[in-house]
């Protein structure tokens, strides 16, 4: 890294989107993303709507939650 950088010619906000929905990259664990990757396939579905699916059934109201293991 340079000890100074030269704003001066810097423009603020030259890529803010007020409103833009951004899409959060998720990193599955290879035997996580073996098992998602099989039922995708098996349903006939994109890896997201299997991952989405499986997330809206655990965050579902009413639903205890559980302690999850830190690696």
């Amino acid at each position: 890294m340079k000890k100074e950088y030269d704003f001066s010619k810097g423009e603020r906000g030259k890529f803010y989107r007020p409103g833009v929905e951004l899409n959060i990259p998720v990193y599955l664990e290879p035997d996580v993303a073996m098992v998602v990757l099989q039922r995708a396939r098996k349903t006939d579905a994109s890896i997201g709507a299997v991952v989405n699916e499986w997330l809206r059934k655990d965050i579902r109201p009413g639903r205890q939650a559980r302690k999850l293991k830190v690696r």
